[in-house]
């Protein structure tokens, strides 16, 4: 059987499918079950696209008439049949019914707000190169870059293609696929309050999409104190008459639940809910994305997921460096705004989150925002913030936090805060969630560690002494960087006595997959241009999320609560062990794994 379908266009009302039945001694039969408000020309051509194989693109219906056995009588449905067979011009038929080719395709325009700024050149730009040469992006796309500076289409290329980079695995015609890619680059200068300035992107736009069906994603690489003028001028001036329109907004959003809901209420005036996409680009990261499969896919880990098997879960962020270079940025907010709230609480919810109805994004957000609001309000003591100070080691003297000139020498902005959390409900009553975050620290990694129960009367405990957390299974997922899952066992060393070592059992990314790991912009820009909303941040996850942080951040501001000062370098302030101790908890970072 032979299936022939007429790509439906959003320019009319009715489409038609003609299905067909050939044997080598049968009539043809044709089923009519929709059709356009014009008239067929009895001397008009029917081209129709066939997608069902990728070996033929299209398929003339006279190629196929001849098997046609004739009929005696005619019926209405017949000649029409024979009016379609006898076609001679496709160009004929598009003129007769004024049917514009270009309304059966549509194009894609995304236009980087904030054009000449670092996430752009570092991140955005280079993640849309990645999509272009991997196939990703649509056939008819063009990018746009927007922002104050003045700049030529040649000059935002240079500095784009500055930044542009291969796939390690896929060098092929590399240099060609960034010529084709920055000429689809262009570049308009405008102020980001100017409704005039985006008009005017607006009629470059409609230039590139050249009569087609145009959807428009803006991405705001800005401040977020200029979020809601670009979002109003964009959406007054430039969004898409005929096709979707969505806008990227980057974090922070906001810095406390006031100041969230307002921006999310100014947001909504100009934009519906399904067009705002929240991004927080650690949920693009592949193993945060993977958290779910591993539990979901195998049985061996759903049935520990739970308080019986599971004594307290980890979620450590640290970086080997300050805040050179945003320290006046980073003062505003500090790391518990910067890290916490977001990034980590976001792993927290997809970790702890229920068995979600599918894999539909609205079903996986409504269980982690169950997650969020099922958690116990945070209180001070369970709270601790550090801040870098200056250190000397090997010869080289590191900065403390305040020596950055951009930030107050009496700031009392934590650089470093670890938490312990609770999730009040039937799985995870009370198991300790542990968040540590730092910047300045001795290492740079982002990890989630499960720390196992201890066996009930196990029968080699003589063989681990005292210290029974040696015995502790513990599963490790490393998200950044050198992606790996292992886990911890004990084991039997060769030999003939019976000593116990604690073993990896290790998934090494590198090693397993020789393919390069997207970056998670690249996975977050492709999933807003399809509009698949799964690792976007809906506002009542956002609610929910603030109102667990915003008290104890107003008693840390309100009572000038003094950080513990700790060395560049160092593996953090004292403070975070005392509360790890509280619950029982030893820091799963603090010993060298086998596979770190």
């Amino acid at each position: 059987m032979s299936t022939f379908s007429s790509m439906h266009s959003p320019s009319y009302s009715h489409s038609f499918i003609c299905s067909s039945s050939i044997n080598e001694k049968k009539n043809q039969r044709f089923v009519f079950s929709s059709f356009p408000r014009f008239s067929v020309p009895a001397n008009a051509k029917v081209f129709l696209q066939c997608q069902a194989n990728s070996h033929q693109n299209a398929v003339l219906m006279q190629d196929v008439a001849t098997k046609v056995s004739p009929v005696e009588k005619e019926t209405p449905i017949e000649k029409l049949k024979s009016e379609l067979l006898s076609v001679t011009s496709s160009n004929e038929w598009d003129e007769k019914a004024g049917f514009d080719i270009n309304e059966n395709e549509s194009t894609v325009s995304i236009t980087v707000v904030g054009a000449s700024g670092d996430l752009a050149k570092k991140k955005i730009f280079p993640a849309l190169f990645a999509l272009y040469y991997e196939g990703c992006l649509p056939k008819h796309f063009t990018v746009y870059g927007y922002a104050r500076s003045k700049m030529t289409d040649a000059e935002l290329r240079n500095m784009v293609s500055k930044t542009l980079t291969c796939r390690i695995d896929k060098r092929e015609n590399c240099g060609e696929k960034m010529e084709e890619f920055l000429k689809r680059c262009f570049y308009h200068s405008g102020q980001y309050d100017s409704e005039e300035n985006f008009a005017q992107l607006d009629k470059k736009l409609k230039e590139h999409e050249g009569g087609k069906v145009s959807n428009r994603l803006f991405y705001l690489s800005i401040p977020p104190n200029i979020f809601i003028d670009a979002v109003k001028c964009a959406s007054s001036s430039a969004s898409s008459g005929n096709g979707w329109t969505r806008v990227i907004v980057e974090k922070p959003f906001g810095r406390d639940s006031d100041s969230s809901a307002a921006l999310t209420k100014a947001l909504k005036q100009y934009l519906t809910e399904d067009q705002i996409f929240r991004i927080d680009h650690y949920l693009g990261k592949e193993l945060v994305e993977n958290l779910s499969v591993l539990r979901f896919s195998n049985l061996i880990f759903e049935p520990l997921w739970s308080r019986q098997y599971i004594r307290n879960v980890q979620l450590i962020f640290s970086e080997d460096f300050g805040t050179e270079g945003r320290g006046g940025y980073f003062d505003h907010y500090g790391i518990i705004r910067d890290i916490m709230q977001n990034h980590l609480l976001q792993i927290l919810a997809l970790f702890a989150m229920e068995t979600p109805v599918s894999l539909d994004a609205e079903d996986i957000r409504n269980e982690k925002v169950k997650v969020l609001r099922s958690m116990r309000p945070l209180q001070l003591e369970d709270v601790v913030i550090g801040q870098y100070k200056s250190h000397s080691k090997g010869g080289v003297t590191y900065p403390a936090y305040t020596d950055d000139k951009t930030v107050p020498k009496d700031s009392l902005t934590p650089t470093f805060a670890a938490a312990a959390l609770f999730i009040d409900n039937a799985r995870w009553d009370g198991v300790p969630f542990l968040m540590k975050a730092g910047k300045a620290l001795h290492n740079k990694r982002a990890e989630i560690r499960v720390q196992f129960r201890h066996v009930p009367g196990n029968l080699y405990n003589r063989n681990f002494g005292t210290d029974l957390d040696q015995a502790t299974n513990e599963l490790v997922i490393r998200v950044q960087p050198d992606e790996a899952i292992y886990l911890k066992i004990n084991n039997k060393v060769p030999g003939l006595g019976m000593r116990l070592d604690c073993s990896n059992l290790n998934l090494h990314y590198a090693a397993r997959y020789s393919k390069e790991i997207p970056d998670a912009y690249e996975r977050l820009l492709l999933d807003a241009i399809e509009g698949e909303r799964r690792l976007f941040i809906r506002s009542d996850e956002l609610d929910a999320a603030w109102s667990l942080f915003t008290p104890v951040l107003a008693e840390l501001e309100e009572q000038k609560i003094m950080p513990e000062y700790y060395p560049y370098g160092s593996r953090g302030p004292v403070g975070a062990h005392y509360l790890a101790a509280r619950y029982n908890v030893r820091w799963g970072d603090l010993g060298l794994d086998q596979s770190a």
